[in-house]
C-alpha cells in the first residue's frame, strides 16, 4: 500500500567523498520534522554514510558523477531515503550484499550493505551495470513523544 507523503526533498551533489557529511545532516534536518530520538537520528546517519559512500567509491571510481538523494517523510513517521547514482552499476547485487564482499580492494572492509541493514528497517538494492545503482532506506521514525 502507498502512503501519502507528508514532504519530500531532492538534493544532487558531485560525488565526492566531502558530500558524504552534507548529506548527512541534510537527512538529519529533513528527517527532524518528524521528531526523531538520538538513536534514530544516529542510524539514519550511519546508514545514509554508508550508502553515499558506496556511490562515491564504487559507482564512479575513477571518473566525475552526482549522487541524488530523495528524501519523503510519509504519513506515520516513515523515512524513505533513496541514494541513486549513475556510475558502473552492480553486476551481482545478491553477492554485493553478502557482508566482506568488496570491489575496491584491501582498504574497504565490505560491511556498507551490512551496516545499512542493522540501522535500517528496509533496505532495497536495484542496479543495472552502466547504468547506475539506486539504494533505498526505510526507517520508522517512532520520536520521542
Amino acid at each position: 500500500m502507498n502512503k501519502t507523503k507528508r514532504n519530500t526533498c531532492r538534493l544532487v551533489f558531485p560525488a565526492k567523498s566531502v558530500n558524504e557529511g552534507f548529506a548527512r545532516a541534510a537527512v538529519a534536518a529533513f528527517a527532524a520534522l518528524a521528531d526523531p530520538t538520538v538513536e534514530e537520528l544516529a542510524d539514519l546517519k550511519t546508514a545514509v554514510s554508508e550508502a553515499v559512500t558506496n556511490a562515491v567509491v564504487h559507482g564512479y571510481r575513477d571518473y566525475p558523477g552526482d549522487v541524488t538523494l530523495d528524501l519523503a517523510l510519509l504519513e506515520g513517521n516513515l523515512l524513505r531515503v533513496k541514494v541513486r547514482d549513475k556510475g558502473v552499476g552492480i553486476a551481482d547485487v545478491k553477492l554485493a550484499r553478502q557482508a566482506l564482499y568488496t570491489t575496491a580492494g584491501d582498504e574497504r572492509s565490505g560491511l556498507g550493505f551490512t551496516v545499512m541493514e542493522s540501522f535500517c528497517d528496509k533496505v532495497k538494492v536495484a542496479s543495472r551495470p552502466g547504468r547506475g545503482t539506486t539504494v533505498t532506506l526505510e526507517k520508522q521514525i517512532r520520536g520521542r513523544a
